[in-house]
């Protein structure tokens, strides 16, 4: 067999070499596109359900919510075990299915129960389940701050509110286009909100409710549309702005008509621009700033969809507003190359120290063969 292996590698010697060059064509292509990586994912087969109760405490999140979801998901095929966690107006509820499940297959069982699970739910809980990430998956952090003394369009100075408006409307979008990545979380600054702030008083004073005045700003905050006018062959679309763009807008609902005389919402109560309530911060060096955090995609390379991120934050920068800073925090491409690094040279010392030692050793077999002559 072997004679004949050898006869026909030289007989067709060219038609070798040609394997022997495409051989190591594919290698040097796999090594490109080899994934490394400097920590592994051992993380198990998990999939998270996130229901946001605004106003509802760890117990009453516990009783009405955790609990029906975590016993609606018992008899999965598959399913290991399931954990859960109930805060100030969050429940969430993490179920581990047995090892070498598909997530894609695991996801789909979840999102069968979720439509049996939101009719035991109190009304307006919406449980949604979280991103197909692990505990490994942040693999980028940047940071979002305004020169200090630089100001906005208006004259006035960067706030968090309106740091948090380039972040989620102008960085954001644009970072969630990056292949590899399917989230991106943000920790600081504040929601831009339009606040009402009835006063009791004067509802009772011309008799209007709080759900009349929920129902009026409701009702005057939607766009309609009615058809079309054909004209000369052409077809002119006719719809009714009605959506609310500013606070005058929103002063001038009318609620209800009180002897003849409109009532509107400047009348019972105060309309501001407000910023929604929070349970944490983002400092760095000291000063509060905004910070968001890349999520990556399960089974994707880390390495890759980070630098993605990095070379995508460049061409972000010019578009950012006069005054805001855009600066990386933490970049896993850089923790996976200094990796990297240290495994070439731990390598490499260990291969010149064994290539000294068996040099050390081959002259000393050398010398004792000639001292027995």
């Amino acid at each position: 067999m072997i004679d004949a292996i050898v006869r026909l590698s030289v007989e067709r010697r060219y038609l070798m070499l040609s394997m022997i060059l495409v051989l190591i064509g594919v290698g040097v292509w796999s090594f490109q596109r080899l994934p490394i990586d400097a920590v592994p994912d051992i993380t198990n087969v998990q999939v998270q359900i996130n229901t946001e109760a605004p106003g509802y405490s760890p117990l009453e999140a516990e009783q009405r919510i955790t609990f029906p979801v975590e016993t609606a998901l018992y008899g999965l095929p598959k399913l290991s075990y399931t954990r859960s966690l109930s805060r100030y107006g969050l429940s969430q509820v993490t179920v581990v299915f047995e090892e070498g499940t598909d997530i894609y297959f695991a996801r789909n069982l979840i999102n069968e129960r979720l439509g049996a699970i939101k009719s035991v739910l109190p009304p307006g809980m919406e449980p949604e389940m979280g991103p197909i990430a692990t505990g490994l998956g942040e693999i980028f952090m940047y940071t979002v701050d305004a020169i200090p003394g630089a100001t906005r369009e208006n004259g006035e100075p960067w706030d968090a509110t309106a740091l948090r408006e380039v972040q989620d409307w102008i960085i954001r979008p644009q970072l969630a286009q990056v292949p590899g990545v399917i989230e991106i979380n943000t920790i600081g600054g504040y929601e831009k909100q339009y606040h009402v702030t009835p006063s009791p008083k004067k509802l009772l004073e011309v008799g209007v409710s709080l759900e009349e005045l929920v129902a009026a700003l409701r009702a005057n905050n939607a766009n309609r549309g009615a058809g079309y006018i054909e004209r000369n062959g052409q077809q002119l679309l006719v719809r009714s702005p009605g959506q609310l763009k500013t606070i005058s807008d929103m002063e001038q609902v009318v609620i209800a008509n009180r002897d003849g005389a409109p009532v509107t919402v400047k009348d019972v109560a105060e309309v501001a621009i407000g910023k929604e309530l929070r349970t944490g911060a983002a400092t760095l060096n000291g000063k509060e700033t905004i910070v968001a955090t890349v999520m990556m995609l399960m089974g994707e390379n880390s390495r890759s969809v980070s630098q993605a991120v990095a070379e995508r934050l460049e061409e972000i920068r010019p578009s950012l507003p006069e005054g805001v800073l855009l600066e990386t925090a933490y970049n896993r491409t850089t923790l996976v190359d200094k990796a990297v690094a240290t495994v070439e040279k731990n390598l490499l010392e260990e291969r010149c120290w064994s290539s000294l030692c068996c040099s050390f050793s081959w002259a000393t077999c050398a010398l004792l063969s000639s001292l027995r002559r």
